[in-house]
């Protein structure tokens, strides 16, 4: 499967904690990548600086499902599941 034209899902939904030139700390989910250009395509991608989770992503239908807004809803779907969960305060016992 290749990547429908113009879909950026995966530049968009997911979270990045890697750093993206142009982006040192990541990106935050929902966030598009500075390095997506205007017809919805990564700038990186053939080039070495392009992080490993970007790398690592295949186009697949699992991922991708058949529309971009499939894509977005599983992705964002994903993206929640593999969220880290928010470190909850210590409470203080009472004495």
């Amino acid at each position: 499967m290749d990547c429908r034209i113009g879909c950026a899902a995966c530049c968009i939904v997911i979270s990045i904690s890697s750093p993206i030139p142009g982006m040192p700390e990541g990106k935050p989910a929902g966030v598009p990548c500075v390095q997506l250009t205007a017809d919805g395509r990564c700038g990186l991608f053939s080039k070495p600086e392009r992080p490993a989770v970007c790398r690592g992503l295949t186009p697949s239908a699992d991922m991708c499902g058949a529309t971009s807004e499939e894509a977005f809803a599983i992705l964002e779907v994903l993206e929640q599941a593999t969220a880290p969960s928010p470190r909850s305060k210590p409470t203080r016992d009472a004495h």
